[in-house]
């Protein structure tokens, strides 16, 4: 049995004067799930955000929050909570107080106030810092705060607008999985924005990916990594490698693809439907270097050598072709290709992707 859906966008198109943000997009989120809207700066992720939260109202098109219409619908009616990148906690009150406001807004008795602050200080392990005030916290602690106050409470929806950006390395790591933690403890659906792509893929149920104001691609973590379907999506999700070639043979399912490279590939394909010009997407930690080549073999001479701990990335060139991939080091001391050095590298066809246009 499918979930309801928790949003969904219909057809919606946002202008601001002679500038298109959004255009025609549509899709739902699913109850209890965690999304993301993934992209670039000026893609339209953040205006689509504003308009679920109710901080912008569509210029065409149709906002649904459990099949209730609310685009016309003010913010604070909405079972809609955002956490923003600058926390927004109140700096004159302490956290205990931050927690409390909103549900004395909504007229909450004192003492059920009192026992939810105490359990969403206890569920972001703060307890101990009711007391204190936004300004004696760092950074990861306020940002804590700030998601206790989003889901005291007990939103349908809680929206995400880049919380993660301003910390550093290792806080946003160890806050992706309490996030993670967070959504599955308390089932309520989130709707996460960012421009990172590796925050996407680690917390993602199902992920968005826009660009000039349309989705273009949906699909969990894995689906939008390994099968990428269009050249944006490729090219915004990670690294790659773009391969030139002309469509030789296909039957609807597979295609083959001449490539300049000098070998011809055959992968799965759904946007091939006969000859023509194609392009090939073939990601660096997918061709094999050394020991490691398999499938379709090369010979390479080795251009550039990064080492970066558990991977070394070279650039290569194969005739004309320049090639990126990644070796993995499995063993201490692993020996290293040298700048100039021939060597083999090669990769199976399943692992290239015919990308749309």
């Amino acid at each position: 049995m499918s979930r309801p859906s928790a949003i969904e966008v219909v057809n919606v198109s946002k202008k601001f004067g002679d500038y298109t943000a959004l255009d025609h997009v549509d899709f739902k989120i699913l109850q209890n799930e965690f999304f993301t809207l993934l992209g670039p700066s000026g893609c339209g992720k953040t205006t689509l955000l504003r308009m679920i939260a109710g901080f912008e109202t569509p210029s065409a098109g149709t906002l649904l929050l459990k099949g209730k219409a609310i685009a016309q619908m003010p913010a604070h009616k909405r079972r809609v909570n955002t956490v923003f990148q600058n926390y927004a906690l109140f700096p004159h009150m302490t956290l205990s107080q931050n927690i409390a406001f909103g549900l004395e807004n909504l007229g909450w008795d004192k003492a059920r106030i009192r026992e939810r602050v105490g359990r969403m200080l206890e569920m972001v392990h703060m307890e101990d810092f009711a007391a204190r005030k936004p300004d004696q916290l760092s950074g990861g602690q306020r940002q804590r705060i700030a998601l206790a106050r989003a889901l005291a409470s007990e939103p349908e929806v809680l929206l995400l607008d880049e919380p993660l950006s301003a910390l550093d390395l290792k806080l946003r790591q160890a806050m992706r999985n309490e996030l993670r933690a967070l959504q599955r403890d308390t089932g309520i659906t989130f709707v996460f924005v960012t421009h990172d792509q590796e925050e996407a893929l680690d917390m993602s149920d199902r992920i968005a990916v826009m660009g000039h104001g349309r989705v273009q691609q949906i699909g969990t973590p894995i689906e939008i990594y390994e099968d990428p379907k269009t050249r944006f999506v490729a090219d915004f999700i990670g690294d790659t490698n773009f391969l030139e070639g002309e469509v030789i043979a296909s039957d609807g399912s597979t295609a083959t693809i001449r490539t300049a490279l000098g070998t011809d590939v055959t992968t799965t394909c759904e946007n091939v439907s006969g000859p023509g010009p194609a392009t090939l997407s073939i990601r660096p930690e997918k061709i094999g270097v050394g020991e490691q080549a398999e499938g379709l073999i090369l010979t390479s001479t080795v251009l550039s050598r990064n080492y970066l701990g558990g991977f070394t990335h070279y650039t290569v060139r194969v005739g004309e072709i320049d090639l990126r991939l990644s070796r993995r080091n499995a063993q201490s001391h692993q020996d290293a290709f040298d700048i100039g050095d021939a060597v083999r590298i090669g990769f199976r066809d399943s692992n290239a992707r015919i990308l749309g246009q």
